[in-house]
């Protein structure tokens, strides 16, 4: 039986998730791809440190051309993390001919464009399934099982840490610090946990999904990104009270010719699908022209659910190798569509203000809500004699550029204490 050889860089958690499952499902995989696989070298920063799993020490390195230069290895999985010296690692296996299996959401996000150029040139395979959604085979579903339809629009959430924490103070009514502190003791947060609470990582997820779902080319500016710090427990009882739930959600639309790119907090009805997803869990709610609504849900991280995906593009790349001279590639469209600028974004608001409990102070804001063209459908003050309250309001359909220079007035108005938080709502209809 054929053995094909493959140098893993990178042994953390993704890392000794995948050696696990192909150390586990031995028979199952050369079931599946009728050849033997062999993870022949591991590249480590450290060698002689002591691993849980039983690994021949004999095949772990330092030396990343152990990898790259090997003849005998024909894949190349890379679950490192980070941009640098990813980047420069997956350029050089590509020149080396290898295939490359990755989930490096931030490199692809970022220089996808010139990997995939190069693996096109190289006529090898570039493989990213576990770089999105972790064991939800989302990619796959796009690429292959939905080919037929024309994507209308992708909402998820793509970030099990701020779901996790969004989740915890909903459900015990804490506050955002404790949610996050609980996190980080549980391991779904990292010491620095920036790229999860600020939204960088679901926006380098929605990126990707966006390249593939709907042909265009997306830069990193082009999304628009706003993290959790600022949700409160108050703002989700708030949420409680008026029917919806506050997630982190990761928006694509495309509208009439135009692509909508987003990643911020956002009421959504109790109703939906997506506001039942809890804790760590991930969840992709996607529209088709011609299949209609699908959800897909799962674990978004993890050793077992995210090398499971590596796994499987591995299983895929063998199987492809047997049968295609030419691999396929990701059409960008020649006709680019618009991204537009959050600016020009429509939508209904949840808007909290903070101000002195002064006669007229309501109908002062709301009659420059109107100057605006910001119409108001729900007015809540909450508190009474107190040296600050809470004006709660949710708006019609408005713009993001309407809302936006109504608030800069309201600034100014005497009676302001401070404009506490403004949350987007999605009807999701």
């Amino acid at each position: 039986m054929q053995k094909i050889k493959i140098g893993l860089m990178g042994f953390g958690t993704v890392g000794s998730g995948v050696w696990k499952i192909f150390e586990e499902n031995r028979d199952k995989i050369v079931e599946n791809c009728g050849c033997q696989l062999e993870i022949s070298k591991i590249l480590v920063q450290n060698t002689s440190k002591i691993r849980d799993q039983a690994v021949d020490a004999k095949i772990f390195t330092n030396n990343p051309m152990d990898i790259i230069e090997d003849p005998n290895i024909d894949i190349v999985v890379e679950v490192m993390g980070g941009i640098d010296p990813a980047k420069e690692y997956i350029l050089k296996a590509i020149e080396n001919k290898k295939h490359i299996v990755t989930a490096n959401k931030a490199l692809l996000a970022v220089h996808g464009d010139q990997i995939e150029k190069k693996a096109r040139e190289a006529n090898v395979g570039l493989y990213y399934e576990a770089s999105v959604a972790g064991g939800i085979p989302i990619i796959h579903a796009i690429n292959e099982s939905l080919s037929a339809n024309k994507i209308n629009s992708i909402i998820g959430i793509l970030n099990g840490t701020t779901n996790y924490i969004l989740t915890k103070m909903a459900i015990e009514k804490i506050d955002f610090e404790s949610a996050l502190k609980e996190a980080q003791n549980k391991g779904y947060a990292e010491a620095d946990p920036t790229s999860d609470i600020e939204a960088y990582d679901a926006a380098y997820k929605l990126i990707i999904l966006a390249r593939l779902a709907f042909g265009v080319d997306v830069q990193v500016d082009d999304v628009y990104r706003e993290g959790i710090s600022n949700i409160t427990p108050m703002d989700i009882e708030y949420a409680r009270e008026l029917g919806f739930t506050i997630k982190l959600l990761a928006i694509a639309k495309a509208v009439k010719g135009e692509l909508q790119l987003k990643v911020h907090p956002t009421f959504i009805p109790q109703g939906h699908p997506l506001a039942a997803v809890s804790y760590a869990f991930n969840a992709v709610f996607l529209k088709g022209n011609a299949v209609g609504e699908l959800m897909f849900y799962g674990k978004g991280a993890g050793d077992l659910a995210t090398g499971s995906s590596v796994v499987a593009d591995i299983i895929s790349i063998v199987k492809k190798r047997e049968h295609n001279s030419t691999w396929e590639k990701r059409n960008i469209s020649s006709n680019a569509i618009r991204i537009k600028d959050m600016d020009e974004n429509n939508a209904e608001y949840y808007i909290r203000l903070l101000v002195k409990d002064y006669p007229g102070v309501l109908g002062k804001i709301a009659s420059i809500f109107g100057k605006h063209n910001v119409s108001l459908s729900s007015v809540i003050q909450k508190g009474k004699e107190e040296p600050s309250v809470s004006l709660v309001f949710i708006t019609h359909l408005a713009t993001e550029n309407d809302v936006q220079e109504a608030l800069e007035e309201i600034k100014q108005v005497p009676a302001m204490v401070d404009i506490a938080v403004l949350i987007r709502v999605e009807r999701l209809d």
